[in-house]
């Protein structure tokens, strides 16, 4: 129980300082070829967090999971707009 609770922490971690570094990395993109920031956040931000959610929801509908295909898609998009 304690190894699995460190685990957790660590991860989070790992993701809090990792989604730091990646905004960081792309605002310094965005500076050095002279495109506004609010573009790189709308696009290539924007695509990146999307990811995960779209790779959990093709490799479960290439398992036969349609279930948790559809209640990923619908699941994300009510935190999307419910955080925006």
């Amino acid at each position: 129980m304690l190894i699995n609770c460190l685990f957790i922490l660590v991860g989070l971690v790992l993701l809090i300082t990792g989604a730091n570094r990646f905004v960081v990395g792309a605002a310094t993109i965005a500076r050095s070829l002279n495109i506004p920031p609010l573009i790189i956040g709308l696009t290539v931000v924007g695509i990146a967090t999307s990811m995960p959610e779209a790779l959990v929801g093709t490799v479960a509908a290439l398992n036969g999971k349609t279930a948790l295909a559809v209640g990923n898609a619908v699941g994300s998009n009510i935190a999307n707009i419910g955080l925006v």
